[in-house]
């Protein structure tokens, strides 16, 4: 497909073939139209897709001429640094400097910035919080804006900033609303539910690499947060005859000390810490030592501190926590032999982010597995609550501690966590 096909100006094509962008990538051949249209549009797709030069392109389009006093544009994107990513992007591509651009984060004085957007400005590339302030100062005025875009969506709710992006949204309430993102989940769709039309289209690019290494068979849980997890990994190691060694990692010593204290401890011997916090609680400082127990069933692992570990030979690897560095999962689930391994990795939609890294490295999709019916999924905004003077929950209040299964989950059979891993497992073996 040549640029032609965005009906794009002539200018623009130039500037684009002049950067080297020749084709255009498969976001933009879906969602430019949509978004010159004035259509909402949520844009899935995995970084280097192409989102930025997408909505660079569209503001650059839409906008037609320069020199106004009310911005007509703003981008909202998650810290400092992505925005000036984006200026980059805008210089490149905004030739003769049509357009005036202000980037604002909170490296700036607020007052610097109040004189910079009220001297007139175009187009406004900004973190949340600093716009939001500037906004409540009556320095920013959304009363032009024609064009609100969203950028790194996943980042932003990250690191806690829905607020004012809802706030700023609903306050340029005459304008097309854009979100771009790698990942859509539940936190995501909470947010900008608020303000974006029922009419809003949803396109998602799913690109995945070349596939890099041979990896051990790949499942995903996903879940809503910590204490989810914990009873998730409760749930599947109860199968004592099908999980029969395991090696959970966490983040940090200290989770492993929560998680180790989580289980039912009959059995001194089954669950045990590498190098633990604390000299009374069952731990190894070998790793060869716990292979070679065969009461030892679960070992829990800290990527705190931890240097290399030879995990062959024990089937299952469960990441209960996905590690800072994305290499530091992904050398624990390249194949070294013909061992049979199954690999678990549980995700919050928060960590869905570094999940779609895995495997956009590996070049391999980690199979989605459906959560086992009877698991707890805690609700952490409530708590189930005693009734006064007794012992007992309060069945009234117990629903608000965990979600109503959806219809679709409603079933007429109820594998257990084990059978489901079971089957699951005899099928990528081929096993009847």
């Amino acid at each position: 497909m040549s640029l032609d096909k965005l009906k794009l100006s002539k200018p623009l094509i130039a500037a684009m073939t002049d950067a080297g962008f020749l084709t255009p990538k498969e976001i933009q051949a879906k969602t430019m139209s949509r978004i010159l249209g004035g259509q909402d549009v949520i844009a899935v797709g995995p970084e280097g897709s192409g989102k930025t030069t997408t909505y660079v392109l569209a503001t650059l389009m839409k906008l037609k001429y320069a020199f106004e006093e009310a911005p007509r544009a703003i981008i909202l994107v998650p810290d400092a640094e992505h925005v000036d990513h984006v200026l980059e992007q805008f210089k490149l591509l905004n030739r003769n400097n049509t357009f005036r651009i202000l980037g604002i984060d909170s490296r700036g004085a607020v007052d610097t910035q109040m004189n910079e957007i009220t001297d007139g400005c175009d187009i406004i590339v900004a973190v949340p919080d600093r716009a939001r302030a500037l906004y409540l100062k009556l320095a920013l005025n959304t009363n032009k804006i024609q064009l609100f875009i969203v950028d790194n969506a996943e980042l932003i709710i990250k690191k806690g900033l829905q607020l004012p992006v809802v706030e700023l949204a609903k306050s340029a309430y005459k304008s097309q609303h854009v979100v771009f993102t790698e990942v859509l989940h539940e936190k995501l769709n909470h947010m900008i539910s608020p303000f974006m039309k029922d009419s809003t289209a949803t396109i998602e690019v799913d690109e995945i690499g070349e596939k890099q290494a041979e990896v051990y068979q790949q499942m995903l849980y996903q879940v809503p947060n910590f204490r989810t997890k914990l009873n998730l990994l409760t749930l599947l190691l109860s199968d004592v005859e099908f999980f029969d060694k395991v090696v959970v990692f966490v983040n940090t010593r200290l989770t492993a000390q929560t998680v180790y204290k989580n289980f039912n401890h009959t059995n001194e011997e089954e669950y045990s810490i590498y190098r633990s916090l604390f000299f009374d609680d069952k731990g190894y400082d070998d790793i060869e030592d716990f292979k070679a127990n065969p009461e030892a069933r679960v070992l829990i692992v800290a990527n705190e501190n931890l240097t290399d570990l030879d995990i062959q030979g024990i089937p299952f690897i469960i990441h209960l926590e996905l590690p800072e560095q994305k290499e530091t999962l992904i050398q624990r689930i390249v194949k070294h032999n013909d061992e049979e391994v199954v690999a678990i990795t549980f995700s919050t939609d928060i960590e869905l982010i570094e999940v779609k890294k895995i495997e956009q490295a590996i070049g391999q999709r980690m199979d989605l597995m459906e959560l086992p019916e009877d698991l707890k999924i805690v609700d952490a905004a409530s708590k189930p609550k005693k009734k006064k003077g007794t012992e007992e929950e309060d069945t009234s209040e117990r629903g608000a501690a965990f979600h109503e299964k959806k219809a679709s989950n409603l079933k007429n059979y109820n594998y257990s966590a084990g059978t489901k891993a079971k089957m699951t497992y005899k099928n990528k073996k081929g096993l009847s």
